[in-house]
């Protein structure tokens, strides 16, 4: 199959021949990679996408649902197919691939698809669905070659060779025992290399990494990158060997995570999709600015109570907003450092406790230089070195809190079991806008009026 990067003239193309009859587009997009399609899917209505699932063959079809973003709801292109060209397309899913798509559907359809298809694959799909969607067992696909310890090499081959004729592709070798228990991984590459009269227990790696059924998603995306695997085992509370996690769908898992930590750490819901309209941005944005405008009023009151001091020496009200401002862009730095620590690395107390120390520094520091340019601009430009004290004073002293509120903050949340990309920002920037306004005004009040 050709693969063209789909640039804007490939897309009128390919929507132009959606004007044709099936013949024409089914030539083009076959031109074409999955991956390719399921962008294009992102511009085009829900008809021309059914209608391109629709006239495709089954495996190319299931490819590009496979490769849709969950957001465009690739579960929908299976509704309104006939039972019989959708179980086509469903069982030329991987089993994880399919059980993502069919858990989005209401409980009556996925009963009705799996009732289309063969034993085999809806028993798999089956004892997927009951896993959580976040956790190990819900990333893993339950095709794997899997062989008894005791066979002899040439026995391992045959049966290595039999059980990867139905799969695409294969990364390690799981040895278990007659129970289905996990005694550990082989390459390939080491049994081909073994003397003939070698069994197979004498080429364990017995040191495996592997994970429970019930394991964290995130936690599978560390160890996978920590020791840099290919795919990694899954086995329940017996070791009893269920099925396998790849680094492709570690890499989905990835992405998932850091949006998610990124909107969080914004103040925007993960329940938000990226490319959902303008009402499900408001209903996910509007409790979180809601919060944030009460917090807003606490700042205000501390202006309130200053009133006369901003009254009576209004240049302060300008460098209020320099100060707020730094102080919240500090604290913005130090959060997103805290929790891409934290997400990186469960932190023990001594390195919680580097990582606070090192923001205190960094504030110091940061406060401090960038406290003499703004002394040096109220000198030169106010000609006033009293309040260049102060404001060198306030802003130093602010940046020193954002840095360690921004760190502190996060990793007190996650002692106490709270995600603390999600409240974080708001949190951090009230003790930013309130210290900042109280060092300005309070020592202006105190050293110069």
């Amino acid at each position: 199959m050709q693969s063209f990067e789909l640039d804007k003239s490939d897309l009128l193309k390919i929507k132009k021949a959606l004007e044709e009859d099936d013949y024409v587009l089914k030539d083009l997009i076959s031109e074409y990679h999955p991956s390719e399609i399921a962008i294009l899917f992102e511009s085009i209505s829900q008809e021309s996408r059914e209608r391109i699932i629709s006239i495709l063959p089954a495996e190319f079809a299931s490819d590009i649902i496979s490769e849709m973003d969950a957001e465009f709801h690739p579960e929908r292109l299976l509704e309104n197919l006939n039972p019989e060209r959708r179980s086509e397309i469903v069982e030329e899913l991987d089993y994880d691939d399919a059980t993502d798509i069919i858990s989005q559907l209401p409980e009556e359809q996925q009963l009705e698809i799996l009732q289309e298809l063969d034993e085999e694959d809806a028993s798999n799909i089956r004892s997927l669905l009951k896993y959580e969607e976040d956790t190990a067992g819900g990333l893993m696909n339950t095709q794997v070659i899997r062989i008894n310890e005791f066979l002899l090499k040439k026995d391992a081959l045959e049966e290595v060779i039999r059980q990867s004729e139905e799969m695409e592709e294969f990364y390690t070798i799981n040895v278990i025992d007659d129970n289905n228990i996990l005694k550990g991984i082989v390459s390939l590459k080491d049994i081909i290399k073994a003397r003939n009269n070698v069994r197979i227990q004498d080429l364990i790696k017995a040191d495996f990494v592997y994970v429970k059924a019930d394991t964290d998603q995130e936690e599978v995306a560390k160890l996978i990158s920590q020791y840099n695997l290919t795919s990694i085992p899954v086995v329940d509370d017996n070791m009893h060997l269920l099925g396998r996690i790849t680094f492709d769908d570690v890499i989905d898992v990835m992405e998932e995570e850091n949006t998610e930590d990124i909107l969080k750490i914004s103040g925007v819901s993960e329940d938000e999709e990226l490319a959902g309209n303008w009402m499900e941005a408001v209903k996910s944005r509007l409790p979180w600015l809601v919060l944030n405008l009460g917090t807003a009023f606490l700042a205000a009151s501390i202006i309130r109570y200053f009133d006369t001091t901003i009254a009576r020496m209004g240049l302060l009200a300008g460098y209020m907003v320099i100060i707020a401002g730094m102080g919240g862009n500090a604290a913005t730095q130090a959060l997103a450092v805290t929790v891409r620590r934290i997400s990186l690395n469960d932190l023990t107390d001594n390195q919680a406790y580097r990582t606070v120390l090192k923001e205190f520094t960094v504030g110091l520091i940061n406060g401090a230089v960038v406290g003499c340019i703004v002394f040096l601009f109220a000198l030169f430009y106010d000609h006033n070195p009293l309040l260049g004290l102060v404001i060198f004073i306030a802003m130093t002293g602010n940046l020193i809190i954002a840095g360690i509120a921004g760190s502190s903050i996060p990793l007190m949340l996650k002692r106490v079991g709270i995600d603390p990309a999600i409240a974080s920002s708001i949190i951090i920037t009230t003790f930013t806008d309130v210290f900042g306004f109280l060092l300005l005004l309070g020592l202006a009040s105190s050293l110069i009026l």
